[in-house]
């Protein structure tokens, strides 16, 4: 079995786990959008993802992403950051992503949004929810979120779309479900009592290679998967 062959079946099955966890909790598997993340993989693999065929990718870093991009660009795919981004790089990340998920404060997404708006660009983003506290992980404050979400409606490019969560790793999934949960209840509380429009938040970005079928359970629209579809990713070997 060739390395592309593989990595269509793996693809497939993971699509196969993504209908099954719909199911499960009584949903269309068309609700769910796969996301692959193809970080650390070479532009290769996503040429592969894409003729069995995968649309949308996601990556960690812009100067990363940025050469997949060019390197693929015959390909008719979308491209999602799902890793921090720093506002220095809001103009490249505004100017070649379809939708960025990391937006976790009102500057980053105001120099996202002038940048879109010179490069003549709308991309979609989504408010990077922070519900764990770790220090390790960039997202915004719960008290925070209300104040993202009214300022990217205030916006002249960026279309908010939604709320991505980075949960705490549990080697058991079950342990990561309360957080799912949380993020569902948060977008229905904005949509009731907040007023908030809901096709500002009609995505639930949450869930990757170990929990993305609780995630679906719990109401996810985007899963985020990158080893079960490419395989274990090597790491350099410190000296």
């Amino acid at each position: 079995m060739t390395l592309d062959t593989e990595l269509a079946a793996r693809l497939s099955d993971v699509r196969a786990r993504m209908a099954r966890a719909a199911r499960r909790a009584g949903r269309r598997p068309d609700e769910v959008r796969l996301i692959a993340v193809s970080k650390t993989y070479p532009a290769s693999d996503v040429r592969a993802a894409a003729a069995a065929g995968q649309i949308d990718f996601g990556e960690n870093r812009v100067q990363e992403a940025l050469q997949k991009i060019e390197g693929t660009a015959d390909l008719p795919l979308r491209w999602h950051l799902i890793g921090h981004l720093q506002t220095n790089k809001a103009r490249k990340a505004a100017s070649s992503f379809a939708c960025i998920h990391s937006i976790d404060s009102t500057d980053l997404l105001e120099a996202v949004d002038r940048a879109a708006a010179d490069a003549g660009r709308s991309p979609e983003v989504l408010v990077q929810v922070d519900l764990a506290g770790e220090a390790t992980k960039h997202g915004a404050a719960l008290d925070a979120v209300r104040d993202l979400i009214d300022a990217a409606r205030r916006a002249r490019a960026v279309r908010l779309a939604g709320l991505m969560l980075l949960p705490p790793f549990f080697d058991d999934p079950e342990a990561v479900r309360p957080y799912f949960r949380h993020l569902r209840e948060l977008r229905d509380q904005l949509c009731g009592s907040g007023g908030v429009p809901p096709d500002f938040v009609r995505e639930l970005s949450m869930g990757m290679s170990h929990d993305f079928e609780v995630a679906i359970e719990e109401g996810a629209t985007i899963v985020r998967v990158g080893t079960a579809i490419f395989g274990p990713r090597v790491r350099p070997v410190s000296a």
